[in-house]
């Protein structure tokens, strides 16, 4: 076995089911689960058709690459949603479908990190709190993960000035998630800028899992994504810059397991050979169905509106018993809690029976603290009444504390 398995951590919900073991909930409370980032509106119906419509495709192997249609709609997207002509992304060097993002975040650092380059162990910095994912393909690439803090004090941004000159000297790439999970918190154009400018000048990679960027408050102000400000800043090639989309949020098809690469042309060509070997092309009735959703933005919209109406109930009925504020992006509420956040969620389960996720199981002690201490993350994924019921309960609870 690689010896890197033994530095892994127990996935947050591994950690979550112990600390509820044992705790019996009221039988007459319905379980209402607020832990998991899975969303459960309905998938388009454009979506579940396309799938049936090219059931034929099963009888075909599937190309690492992807069918030209699906790059070439992705493409059409990534151009129309982030303000890049068409013309400056190319379908055929700079796409990359890919089976749902959690696996091309893994599996791009097994390919881009390089152990043997120096005798210095190669460095992967990650937001803290963060994706565990990002800590996990780190560490089986065999680098050395390097936490930047999200605090509240930074707007639950990274702090790039934050980094040791030597740190940056050792990276080789860098993880940045906007809008974050689990803050909702956006990165600006000027963010980006002063990333790419030291990827130029320390020469690592930027990945940026952009999973949650479709999910936003504001209608005419949508995130901007790393590509956007790149090709602003005259990077027109993208160079070190890749982004990581999914349908999985956006679409309301987690399981169509169905995202994408796209960026600069010769990372994504040593990652294509990486993938061929890897054996993780997409099938061919998933790819269609995939180009009939990023052709759509009429159920994005509508997804939008849902989720939209569930953070103003939610907000409304908690906003006089606790300090809470609609993320700027994404489906997730940083609730900081007025006990440890490991009790709250425990205790909220026992007597009001509501799954949270404990903030400190998605991040790390790192500069003398632990970022996600005191906060629990909330998933407003449930219908509209199940998250009214949620707020009264933990509205009941927080007044009993």
């Amino acid at each position: 076995m690689t010896p890197n398995l033994k530095h892994l951590h127990p996935y947050p919900f591994e950690k979550l089911a112990q600390l509820k073991q044992g705790h019996v909930p009221p039988a007459e409370l319905p379980h209402i689960a607020l832990s998991m980032g899975e969303p459960t509106h309905a998938t388009p119906h454009l979506i579940q058709e396309a799938l049936l419509e090219h059931l034929h495709g099963l009888s075909n192997y599937p190309t690492t690459k992807g069918i030209p249609e699906l790059r070439s709609a992705i493409a059409a997207w990534l151009g129309k949603r982030f303000q890049i002509p068409t013309t400056s992304i190319n379908p055929e060097t700079q796409v990359l479908p890919v089976n749902g993002t959690r696996e091309a975040l893994f599996s791009f650092a097994q390919c881009v990190i390089d152990s043997t380059a120096s005798s210095n162990r190669p460095v992967v910095i990650m937001p803290n709190p963060f994706y565990q994912i990002y800590e996990g393909a780190a560490l089986l690439a065999g680098a050395e993960p390097y936490y930047l803090n999200t605090l509240e004090d930074s707007g639950y941004l990274p702090d790039f000035d934050a980094v040791p000159e030597q740190i940056w000297q050792r990276c080789q790439l860098i993880y940045i998630c906007s809008p974050g999970n689990p803050t909702g918190a956006v990165m600006s154009q000027g963010d980006h800028e002063k990333l790419i400018s030291l990827a130029e000048k320390h020469d690592f990679i930027i990945a940026s899992d952009e999973c949650y960027s479709e999910l936003y408050d504001d209608e005419v102000n949508p995130p901007v994504g790393l590509l956007q400000s790149a090709y602003a800043l005259g990077n027109t090639a993208f160079k070190r810059c890749v982004v990581f989309h999914s349908l999985s949020k956006r679409s309301n098809a987690p399981g169509l397991r169905s995202g994408f690469v796209a960026g600069d042309a010769d990372i994504l060509q040593a990652y294509f050979q990486y993938r061929t070997y890897h054996g993780c092309a997409m099938p061919l009735p998933t790819q269609h169905a995939s180009i009939r959703a990023w052709q759509d933005e009429r159920h994005v919209q509508e997804n939008r509106r849902l989720y939209r109406e569930k953070f103003t109930a939610f907000i409304k009925i908690l906003s006089d018993v606790c300090a809470i504020s609609k993320p700027a992006a994404s489906f997730y509420i940083w609730l900081k809690t007025p006990i440890t956040d490991t009790e709250f969620a425990q205790q909220l389960f026992a007597q009001y029976n509501i799954t949270v996720l404990p903030g400190s199981y998605l991040s790390r002690d790192f500069a003398e603290l632990n970022p996600g201490q005191n906060h629990v993350r909330i998933a407003l994924v449930a219908p509209l009444e199940d998250c009214i019921e949620a707020a009264q309960r933990i509205k009941l609870f927080l007044n009993s504390l």
